[in-house]
C-alpha cells in the first residue's frame, strides 16, 4: 500500500540579517509540534500511524518553496500544511499543487504578524483557485510556547483526518458485482461523478465470475476448508419465517453454506485480489481490482437462482472473520455504490464499521403507543427511525462489544478483543432466507442493536442538473423493551438486522421532527457508523467539493476552506452550494 502523506511546510520571514535567523528555531518546532501530534493521534486503515514529512529547510521564498515542492512530488503527498508564527511572502511561499488538499497555521503570537500572514495568504488561496483551510489559535500565545492549543489541534486532526480520506480513494476502484438491483437509483453508479470528484475508477464484473470461480476452483482451497469450520462453529441457525414446503433440509442447509463461503472468499478477492492464486495459475486472477470499496446486485437475478449474498456482505463489511480481526471491507448490498461511497465516506474519517440499511419506517410516539402500547421516552421520546436491511450489516452493529465502562460501541479493528469477537458471534443469528424475497436460500444476519450508542448517518445522492450532495444525520441508536422490539419488528422483518436510530433535534428545517429527518432522506438507503463525525464528513465533503443538503451538525463543529466565507457568511449551507458549485470536482 503506497500510502498518502501529509506535508508540512515551515513558513518563514525571508530576510536575513537577524529577522529569519530569529524564527528559524520556532518555525521549524511549530512543524515538528504538528508532525508529532499528527502521527500519534491519526491512522490508516490498516492500524499503523499516519505518517508526516517536513520539507528539508524553512521556505523564505519561491526557491525554497520549489525545493520542498520537487521533494514532496516524490513522495505520495496528498496534503500540504503550512506553518508559521510570523509574516512571510505569501504568492511567493504558498503550496501550488492543485491536486494537494491545503491548509495553513499561523500561530496567534503578538510578537510578529502570523494572522497578518495567514490573513495574506488565504487571499492568495482565493485569488488562484486553490482553496485552503485556515487555522488560527483562539487564544493568543507566548512566543516561546510550544503547546498547540485545544481549537488549534482540533483543526489539525480534522483537516489531516479528511485529507487523508481523500489521499486513500485516489487511484482507488469501485468494483460493482452485477448490475442494477430492482432499479435502485444508487445501483446506476457514474463512472464520471467517482473519476472527477473522488479520484476513483468505476469496475464492473459480471455476477458470472463468482460462478466461474467456483466452478474451476478459482480460490484458496485450504482458506475454503477453514472459513467452513468456523461457519459451522460460529454461525447458529436463527428464526425460520418460510413455510415448511420451503424450509430447507440440513443437507441443503450444508449445501448452501458451502456456496457461500465459496462465494465470500471469492468476492474478496475479485476485489482485493490473492496471491494464493498465484500460486495455483491464476495470475491475472490474483491481482484483483484495486478496489476500495464495491457492491453485490444480487436481487434479482442472483437470488432468484443462488443463495444470497447477506452472509457475504456483512462478513466482509464486518472488524474480523474465519482469519482473526482485521479491517472492514466496504461491500454495498444491492450494488448500491452510493450509499456504499457513505459507507466508504464514514470508514474513512473513522477506521470503523459501517452499517447498511434501509431507512424503513418513522415510528411515531403515538404509533409505538397504539401498536406496543409503550409510551417512548429518553432519546426516543420524539419517535425514531428503524434502520434495517437483509442481512447486510456489520455484526459490529448489534453493540456486543464493550468499551472500558460496559457500553456497547463498534470498534477500531485493531481493538477488537477475542471476547468482542466471540460476544458479537453470538449476538446474531444466521436466519434462512426469506424464499418470497430470495427464492434461491441463503442465510441474513439476525439482530437487534443493543445499547445506546452516538451513530452518525450519511447518504450520497446525485441530483440531475446539481451533482452530488450529502446528507448528515447525527444522533443514538436506541434500546426498547424486548415485547416492544417485536411488536414492531414483527410487522416488518424480524429475520433481518434492526437498529432503532433517533436523530438529533434542532428544531430547524429537516430537523425539526424525526419525521422531518425521514421526510427529507434522497434515498432508499443510508450508511451509519459509530460517533458523531458529522463535523468530519462535511469537511471532507468540501474538500471533495460535494456540497451538504441537510445536516444536524453544531455550527461551531463546522470546517470548511476560508474562501467558503467569500460566498457568504450568513447561510452557509448556500455558501457551500455556491463554493462547490464554482470550484468544480476536485480532478475536473
Amino acid at each position: 500500500m503506497n500510502k498518502p502523506i501529509i506535508g508540512i511546510r515551515p513558513i518563514i520571514d525571508g530576510r536575513r540579517r537577524g529577522i529569519r535567523e530569529s524564527l528559524e528555531d520556532q518555525t521549524m518546532n511549530m512543524a515538528k509540534a504538528a508532525k508529532e501530534l499528527i502521527e500519534s493521534k491519526l491512522f490508516y486503515p490498516d492500524g499503523t500511524h499516519v505518517e508526516c514529512v517536513i520539507a528539508d529547510t524553512t521556505i523564505g521564498g519561491g526557491a525554497e518553496a520549489a525545493a520542498c515542492a520537487e521533494k514532496f512530488s516524490k513522495l505520495n503527498v496528498c496534503a500540504t500544511l503550512s506553518v508559521t508564527p510570523c509574516w512571510c511572502y505569501g504568492s511567493e511561499t504558498m503550496d501550488l499543487d492543485p491536486l494537494t488538499t491545503k491548509a495553513v497555521w499561523g500561530f496567534n503570537g503578538t510578537e510578529r504578524p502570523g494572522a497578518v500572514y495567514l490573513a495574506a495568504v488565504m487571499a492568495a488561496h482565493a485569488q488562484r483557485g486553490l482553496p485552503a483551510f485556515a487555522i488560527y489559535g483562539h487564544d493568543v500565545q507566548d512566543m516561546n510556547d510550544t503547546t498547540i492549543p485545544a481549537d488549534v489541534e482540533e483543526k489539525i486532526l480534522r483537516f489531516a483526518r479528511c485529507a487523508i480520506a481523500v489521499g486513500l480513494m485516489r487511484g482507488k476502484a469501485y468494483c460493482g458485482l452485477g448490475a442494477v438491483a430492482m432499479g435502485i437509483a444508487g445501483s446506476f453508479e457514474d463512472p464520471e461523478f467517482m473519476q472527477k470528484y473522488l479520484g476513483i475508477r468505476a469496475e464492473w464484473v459480471d455476477m458470472v465470475e463468482i460462478l466461474r470461480r467456483i466452478d474451476l476452483g478459482i480460490y484458496d482451497h485450504a482458506e475454503y476448508e477453514k472459513e467452513l469450520a468456523w461457519i459451522k462453529k460460529n454461525c447458529k441457525k436463527g428464526l425460520e419465517v418460510n413455510i415448511p414446503e420451503l424450509q430447507n433440509n440440513a443437507e441443503q442447509d450444508e449445501k448452501e453454506w458451502e456456496f457461500i463461503a465459496k462465494m465470500t472468499i471469492i468476492v474478496r478477492d475479485i476485489m482485493l485480489g490473492n496471491p494464493v492464486l498465484a500460486d495455483i495459475g491464476y495470475i491475472e486472477e490474483s491481482n484483483g481490482r484495486n478496489a476500495i470499496f464495491g457492491g453485490f446486485q444480487g436481487q434479482r437475478q442472483w437470488t432468484d437462482y443462488k443463495p444470497n449474498a447477506d452472509f457475504t456482505e456483512a462478513i466482509l463489511n464486518t472488524t474480523f472473520d474465519w482469519n482473526g480481526k482485521r479491517p472492514p471491507f466496504i461491500l454495498a448490498t444491492e450494488n448500491d455504490g452510493l450509499n456504499g461511497l457513505a459507507m466508504l465516506l464514514l470508514n474513512l474519517v473513522t477506521n470503523r464499521p459501517a452499517i447498511f440499511s434501509d431507512v424503513r419506517t418513522y415510528w411515531s410516539p403515538d404509533a409505538v403507543k397504539r401498536v406496543a402500547g409503550y409510551d417512548l421516552t429518553g432519546k426516543s421520546a420524539n419517535g425514531f427511525m428503524h434502520l434495517i436491511n437483509s442481512g447486510a450489516s456489520a455484526l459490529d452493529g448489534n453493540g456486543a462489544s464493550k468499551d472500558a465502562d460496559g457500553n456497547s460501541v463498534m470498534k477500531e479493528w485493531w481493538n477488537v478483543t477475542d471476547a468482542d469477537m466471540q460476544a458479537m458471534l453470538e449476538a446474531t443469528k444466521w436466519a434462512p432466507a426469506n424464499k418470497g424475497y430470495f427464492r434461491g436460500g441463503g442465510f441474513s444476519s439476525q439482530y437487534i442493536s443493543k445499547g445506546e450508542m452516538p451513530v452518525t448517518m450519511v447518504r450520497v445522492n446525485l441530483v440531475d442538473k446539481l451533482g452530488p450532495v450529502i446528507q448528515i444525520a447525527e444522533g443514538y441508536t436506541v434500546e426498547l423493551p424486548d415485547k416492544v422490539t417485536h411488536a414492531l419488528l414483527d410487522r416488518t422483518d424480524p429475520t433481518w438486522p434492526s437498529i432503532w436510530f433517533a436523530p438529533t433535534l434542532t428544531g430547524e428545517g429537516a430537523f425539526t421532527d424525526v419525521y422531518s429527518v425521514m421526510a427529507n432522506w434522497g434515498a432508499n438507503h443510508g450508511a451509519s457508523v459509530y460517533g458523531h463525525v458529522g463535523a468530519d464528513i462535511i469537511t471532507l465533503a468540501s474538500m471533495l467539493r460535494i456540497p451538504v443538503s441537510m445536516h444536524n451538525v453544531p455550527a461551531d463543529k463546522i470546517y470548511r476552506p476560508h474562501a467558503w466565507s467569500a460566498f457568504g457568511t450568513t447561510n452557509t449551507e448556500d455558501a457551500d452550494y455556491r463554493a462547490c458549485a464554482a470550484y468544480g470536482p476536485l480532478y475536473k
